[in-house]
């Protein structure tokens, strides 16, 4: 399909499907235009206009495109109208909408082979799917949010098989499920609960891993003031349903906990030390607001909808984004300076690993 050609696919979907919304006007009255860019496309309104140009019209806008340009390429939701100006001193024509997009849509990595594809990674990009990966060098968090039975297990087990090749773990398994097995399997330290302890003072265990923790920070920016260019290994804390870990402990300890993972959040990027936490909600129960601002990955699987994102994705809302039906299937994104902020329909891996983790 060539642009031309696609220009008026949009413009035909728009005009039957805006209806009363635009008042009648179409392009046919020559109320409005489309013009196909790489990176997206623009709804050219040609003002004074009959018709509204606001929140309600962009969201409109992006429903009836979404769908009628899927498969081919899928838009990247806006929490808000995305005007544009443009380069002419036609002031009926110097502002656009703008419609960013990316080719295709979100497709599945299918692994045959775990361990065979984690020995063949060679630095620290973190492939998530197809033609869609992440640098951890520039990871400070990341968060998995997930109801139960969704797919964070088995998304979890998938990160920590890539993690261990490039970065050490501190691994937290409150619920002594999955990472613990995954962990014997791969002979990694895990803490976990144990017989005749305590909550609070299994939690007291976590608080001295995560204190030297902080203290590996501050020596590790000590090296960095005298050598702005050393590299350290990763060390990446991992703690399994924190909402687990939250509840039911003594409010000293608690608190102690939570100011621990807020300060290695705001900390640790420089002398790359990480998070990855798993919870089925990130709430202020669960998890202080100050991590889930510094996380700048972020992933929502199994039912979405706005109560189920207004955690991770506050702003976002999430109708017109098409998402596929099954496991390990939400919501991610990724905030660097590689990866547009936009939130991406996502496919967790498929992959076989050893008997007896999962």
């Amino acid at each position: 399909m060539t642009k031309k050609e696609l220009e008026q696919y949009l413009l035909q979907s728009l005009n039957m499907a805006l209806g009363t919304l635009m008042q009648g006007e179409t392009s046919y009255t020559n109320s409005f235009d489309c013009q196909v860019m790489e990176e997206g496309f623009l709804f050219l309104p040609r003002l004074p206009a009959g018709y509204i140009i606001d929140d309600g019209l962009y969201q409109k806008i992006f429903l009836i495109a979404n769908a009628s340009l899927y498969p081919r390429f899928t838009l990247l939701k806006q929490n808000s109208a995305y005007f544009v100006p443009r380069n002419t001193n036609d002031i009926h024509i110097q502002r656009g909408l703008f419609f960013p997009w990316k080719k295709g849509i979100s497709e599945r990595l299918v692994i045959p082979n775990l361990d065979h594809f984690t020995s063949s990674i060679n630095d620290t990009n973190i492939p998530i799917m197809k033609n869609y990966s992440v640098s951890y060098d520039k990871i400070t968090s990341m968060l998995i949010a997930g109801n139960s039975g969704s797919g964070k297990s088995y998304a979890l087990t998938y990160f920590l098989s890539v993690l261990q090749k490039f970065s050490d773990l501190i691994l937290v398994d409150p619920k002594f499920d999955t990472p613990s097995r995954w962990a014997r399997k791969y002979n990694v330290p895990v803490i976990r609960p144990q017989q005749n302890r305590s909550k609070s003072d299994f939690v007291s265990e976590i608080n001295e891993n995560l204190s030297n923790c902080l203290n590996i920070i501050q020596k590790r920016q000590e090296i960095l003031y005298e050598n702005p260019n050393h590299e350290f290994t990763h060390l990446t804390v991992v703690i399994d349903e924190v909402l687990a870990l939250s509840e039911g402990v003594n409010k000293s300890i608690k608190e102690s906990f939570f100011a621990l993972l807020s300060q290695i959040s705001l900390l640790g990027r420089s002398s790359k030390i990480h998070l990855l936490l798993v919870s089925q909600r990130f709430d202020h129960t669960s998890l202080p607001v100050s991590i889930r601002e510094q996380a700048n990955v972020l992933i929502q699987i199994g039912n979405i909808n706005k109560k189920t994102t207004q955690f991770l994705f506050p702003d976002l809302d999430p109708e017109g984004i098409v998402i596929p039906i099954g496991k390990g299937t939400g919501l991610i994104q990724i905030i660097d300076n590689e990866h547009p902020y936009q939130v991406l329909p996502l496919l967790c891996p498929t992959y076989y690993t050893k008997r007896g983790i999962l």
